[in-house]
């Protein structure tokens, strides 16, 4: 047997964040045990052998098993469902119950593989799902540190048992500890995150108890505990409960298997590890049979505690080894104090443990960038909150199928056209300059065709048609799959545009497409060579040879050539309306990158001029626009460098000669178009920027007579592009 990520170098830390985390578990293992319906004392029972076990046969180097929020919160809304009071003996014997189906029921998906289910549970309703009972139980523990009990039902219950227990019960001091035991552990976080302060908190709480003071002010302090590690008993069944109770664990496993697993793997990912999902599920199996022989609710993977491992800089499962030997020796030798520990202060160690696992973090970041996922988060939210966690996460798994309903039924899809002097067809939507082929439609549609979206497919096609249209060829590359429905649409298309001369072809889509259409009746179009490997093999095939004539034979100044609002191939392509301001930061972080005295300022400054790292390699077009910011930038670049202004226009001249002479060479109208957009830079500039125009512009005239005057091979270039310029 191997203990994952085991290292003699790592041992003594892990051991001492091993005994952290078993210290930080009493008060939080204890307080989730009250929200399963057990006496705290459970808790800690479910602080051994499930740790112990999960620590020996985990595949995962650092994750933490333990008691904790969401299936002690699933025990105890069902145990309140039932009408059990919390803590009672009825409780003691039904919880366990549960626990041993839960064991069942993963055991049985470690049978069935069913790991791959995770998969379906998208990260909005998990997030949402977990926020909510996170929510839930803290508004059932926020009456104990008002001086009542703990509440039960759905939030308005919850809410109604919050007034009563104000009116009735109020005790002030235990809303003194508990708000300010709670400030000082969300405080800690924020200044000294790595010290354990619940551990600190727990300690002074027991000494206030100890002392007398919570007897003093009317204080409910937890019961003592007997010392000793737990009695092994298989749990009593309850037939009149089996029609419940086996539904209610099946939820349980679901959400152990599921929100473990996806805990788990995320922290594998961060760190390099790889698990084995299976074998995790039969591991998570063991813990709650074992749970369940000592009584103890369903234990869980511990995000919380498992951040707090690698916090501290846990390596391996030494840490779940040396927590539960740790839990074991203070059960054995140190129970006492648990009777002096004031009931707010428990509560508050689980309330800022519960806040650390609501996803405040992941609502904000879908607030910013996807609000239909947002909304899907929220679903499962307040279907938890509102209506319980069963029906929470059926709100969050019905709402991300619509959501995905909706995203397959609406893909991305673009009209396309070329980009004259470069190779491939571009999005007309995306590239400002590229331009549809006369009488012939270029459409793409990334998304498999279905009966929820042939509708969109055929109303683009037979928007973009017009009198001369001979050819539409569909980019079919991100097309996998068509049902029949779509299979039927397309055969009625197909006679439809034939009948008005215009040929359908679709090409760049996988073989497997070909063979889908020809069993759904669409053979047709694969014998008639209506389906191609490529767009411009479907072109050729409907007669259109390259160079293609363009929709416009004159082409627009403004899309002559890419420059202006269109003069960024990469840039455009990658940012969209963005480019401009990216190539602006682009800009600045070259300019960031200035001061490595290891290489020669001359160095540095060819470097700049030329684009590396993540943009190494684009198109002269961007290149040369790059230039264009440099020179708005051209004193900083001086300064930073130490280069006279007048050096650092000159290397930027002969950069853009150099990018000029390339595109000359390729296309001999490109020249005067280069020309055309500098002319069009300059009176941009000139008007925005007098003063910087003007000295920009001396500093070329002297840039470019150097360069003349060294290298005659730029004489007719330099003749060509700055013209009168050399003159004023």
């Amino acid at each position: 047997m191997k203990i994952a990520g085991f290292s003699l170098k790592k041992l003594p830390r892990d051991i001492i964040t091993g005994i952290i985390i078993a210290l930080v578990s009493i008060p939080i293992s204890m307080g989730y045990a009250q929200v399963a319906g057990l006496p705290p004392v459970y808790g800690l029972y479910g602080s051994i052998f499930p740790i112990l076990i999960f620590g020996l046969f985990s595949t995962s180097e650092q994750f933490i098993f333990g008691v904790d929020a969401a299936p002690a919160a699933l025990v105890g809304a069902f145990i309140a469902s039932k009408g059990i009071a919390s803590g009672s003996e009825e409780a003691v014997r039904l919880v366990p119950m549960i626990t041993l189906f839960v064991a069942v029921w993963l055991l049985v998906f470690f049978v069935m593989k069913a790991g791959r289910l995770v998969n379906y549970i998208s990260t909005p309703v998990m997030g949402g799902f977990i926020s909510g009972i996170s929510t839930t139980i803290i508004f059932m523990q926020i009456p104990k540190v008002l001086g009542g009990t703990s509440g039960n039902g759905e939030i308005a219950e919850l809410i109604a048992h919050i007034v009563r227990t104000c009116r009735e019960s109020f005790n002030t001091m235990s809303l003194i500890l508990g708000a300010a035991s709670l400030a000082l552990l969300l405080l800690s976080k924020k200044i000294v995150p790595k010290l354990p302060m619940s551990v600190f908190v727990m300690a002074g709480g027991a000494a206030l108890g100890y002392f007398g003071f919570a007897d003093r002010y009317g204080v409910a302090k937890l019961a003592a505990i007997r010392t000793g590690l737990p009695a092994w008993d298989f749990p009593h069944i309850d037939y009149d409960l089996l029609g419940d109770v086996v539904p209610t664990s099946l939820t349980i496993a679901v959400v152990i298997m599921a929100e473990t697993l996806l805990a788990s793997n995320n922290l594998a990912n961060k760190n390099g590890c790889r698990l084995d999902e299976n074998n995790e599920i039969m591991v998570y199996g063991m813990g709650n049979f074992a749970a369940c022989l000592t009584g103890c609710c369903p234990v869980n993977g511990s995000v919380s505690r498992s951040a707090m491992g690698e916090q501290y800089g846990g390596a391996s499962q030494v840490m779940s080894l040396a927590a539960a030997g740790t839990m074991a020796v203070i059960m054995m030798f140190f129970t006492g104090f648990i009777q002096y520990l004031p009931v707010p202060v428990l509560t508050a160690i689980v309330i800022a443990a519960l806040l650390g696992a609501v996803e405040f973090g992941l609502a904000a970041r879908l607030f910013r960038q996807d609000k239909r996922e947002l909304l899907i988060f929220l679903g499962a939210f307040f279907g938890v909150l509102l209506f319980g966690t069963v029906y929470g996460v059926l709100i969050g798994v019905i709402l991300s199928f619509v959501s995905v309903i909706i995203n397959t039924a609406n893909p991305k899809r673009s009209f396309l056209g070329v980009i004259p002097g470069h190779e491939g067809f571009h999005s007309l939507e995306r590239n400002t300059y590229s331009i549809p082929l006369k009488n012939a439609v270029i459409y793409r549609f990334s998304g498999n065709l279905y009966f929820a979206n042939i509708r969109i497919f055929i109303s683009d096609i037979e928007g973009a048609l017009k009198d001369d249209t001979r050819c539409v060829v569909v980019d079919s590359g991100a097309i996998c799959n068509i049902d029949i429905t779509a299979a039927d649409r397309i055969s009625s298309l197909a006679k439809e545009l034939a009948g008005r001369g215009v040929s359908l072809y679709f090409a760049s889509h996988i073989g497997h497409l070909n063979d889908r259409m020809r069993g759904l009746g669409l053979g047709s179009l694969v014998e008639d060579g209506h389906c191609r490997r490529t767009v411009a093999s479907a072109l050729a095939a409907a007669g259109f040879k390259a160079p293609y004539a363009l929709e416009a034979d004159d082409v627009p100044e403004e899309k002559a050539l890419p420059y202006g609002n269109a003069d960024r191939l990469e840039f455009e392509w990658a940012f969209g309306d963005s480019a401009e301001a990216e190539m602006e930061k682009y800009t600045e972080k070259l300019l960031g990158s200035i001061g490595s005295e290891a290489v020669p300022p001359e160095q540095q400054l060819m470097d700049i001029i030329s684009p590396k790292g993540s943009w190494k390699g684009v198109s002269e077009l961007d290149s040369e626009e790059l230039l264009a910011h440099l020179q708005l930038h051209i004193r900083e670049l001086s300064e930073k460098l130490g280069i006279p202004e007048e050096k650092v226009a000159e290397a930027i001249e002969r950069r853009r000669l150099r990018i000029a002479k390339r595109v000359a060479e390729r296309d001999a109208k490109a020249l005067e178009r280069l020309k055309q957009h500098d002319m069009r830079f300059r009176e941009s500039l000139k008007n925005d920027h007098p003063e910087l125009s003007e000295r920009l512009a001396e500093l070329r005239r002297g840039a470019v007579e150097r360069i003349s005057a060294e290298d005659g091979s730029y004489a007719d270039l330099i003749s060509e592009l700055y013209g009168g310029e050399q003159s004023q």
